[in-house]
């Protein structure tokens, strides 16, 4: 089956008891059992399991090629899940360009649970190599990466963990099934936040995690959802299971328009870089072209001007928004740094582009207009 056919058809069955086309949304928090708790239509709880959210991890699973998936109440709560699912004692390795929420778990949080990590440039093979020697657990990617858009081999890196005895997580974020799909290429786990391209429309937050197998990761997860509680809400599965269903055309929609704002970027003369791995000049794009399917609707810019330059450049944007988060209809524009609390790490001149689903001649005349402004 296509993936356009399995984004619609993914735990969207017409509903049992009505022949609605429309998945139902199972509000309830709680079902009836019998006297010793016996199951009677196979759900107790709604943190247990809903009959709502069962549909939306089908579909996630499906979507990515995987065995099963779990869903969050936010795409934190699930890398969070199972970052504290490891064991103390635990090794691992985090990408020098990831999202702020990540750096700041494995900064603040995960040392107190004896757990160490190594951040590492995920495009230097020799030093994941030489990580994955001194023992490592788990070998955490994000490509393309937030905000800087750097690519990782996910093959490669699948390759150097397993042979060490590691698991290998991706986050797909930016990408999203319809583009990439990691399990495919040797990854273990692949991580969503599902606010974004997942949802499409920023009005629902979530997360998920997509497994290659129902294995003794997949259960120290789901136990750790189950107990601490971080479920996904049944109208926020539902919303996000509505987005599944026009999430390629979407994708085929933003990354058209990514492409020629990359483009219309990279020719003027106040900008220093475009990071788009759809660039032929970005150092990812052979991998890129590789494992992706398409380059993603995601970019940055840094400007010659610097930090001045970028503020000038967005205060004077009439169509494209400054707001944070990313995947929805609508463009948005950031100065990533601004966002990233007391300690950034995005580069002052940089500004982070959510390309949306306007006509590319307006998006490209919005920018034209704010680049001459500052």
């Amino acid at each position: 089956m296509r993936f356009e056919t399995l984004a619609i058809h993914a735990g969207g069955e017409a509903d049992a008891a009505t022949g609605a086309v429309t998945p139902p949304i199972h509000l309830s928090t709680t079902f009836r059992h019998g006297p010793a708790a016996e199951r009677v239509a196979g759900y107790e709880y709604q943190r247990e399991g809903n009959p709502t959210n069962d549909r939306l991890r089908e579909a996630v699973a499906a979507m990515e090629g995987g065995a099963t998936a779990l869903t969050f109440a936010s795409g934190m709560a699930a890398a969070s899940n199972l970052l504290e699912s490891l064991p103390a004692g635990a090794r691992v390795a985090i990408p020098d360009d990831c999202y702020t929420g990540v750096r700041m778990l494995a900064s603040e949080f995960l040392p107190a649970r004896g757990i160490t990590v190594d951040v590492l440039d995920m495009a230097d093979l020799e030093a994941v190599r030489a990580a994955c020697e001194r023992g490592l657990d788990l070998l955490w990617v994000e490509t393309p990466s937030n905000p800087l858009m750097k690519v990782s081999d996910i093959a490669a890196l699948a390759a150097l963990a397993h042979a060490h005895g590691a698991l290998l997580l991706c986050d797909n974020t930016f990408a999203s099934p319809a583009l990439q799909q990691p399990l495919a290429l040797g990854a273990d786990i692949v991580m969503h936040s599902t606010t974004k391209y997942f949802g499409g429309h920023s009005d629902v937050l979530g997360g998920a995690l997509a497994f290659a197998r129902a294995d003794e990761a997949f259960q120290r997860v789901a136990h750790r959802l189950h107990v601490t509680g971080a479920v996904l809400a049944p109208f926020s599965a539902w919303l996000t299971l509505r987005g599944c269903r026009s999430l390629p055309a979407r994708m085929a929609m933003h990354c058209a328009n990514a492409r020629r704002i990359a483009e219309f970027l990279a020719a003027q003369p106040e900008v220093k870089q475009v990071n788009y791995p759809g660039l032929a000049a970005h150092p990812g794009h052979a991998v890129a072209k590789k494992q992706m399917r398409d380059f993603g609707g995601m970019l940055s810019v840094r400007l010659r001007g610097g930090r001045d330059a970028a503020l000038a450049m967005t205060g004077a944007l009439r169509l494209f928004t400054n707001a944070t988060s990313l995947g929805g209809c609508e463009s948005l524009v950031e100065h990533r740094a601004s966002v990233e609390g007391d300690r950034p790490t995005s580069p002052q001149d940089l500004l982070r582009i959510s390309v949306g689903l306007e006509h590319p001649d307006d998006l490209v005349a919005d920018l034209e207009q704010a680049l001459r402004a500052t």
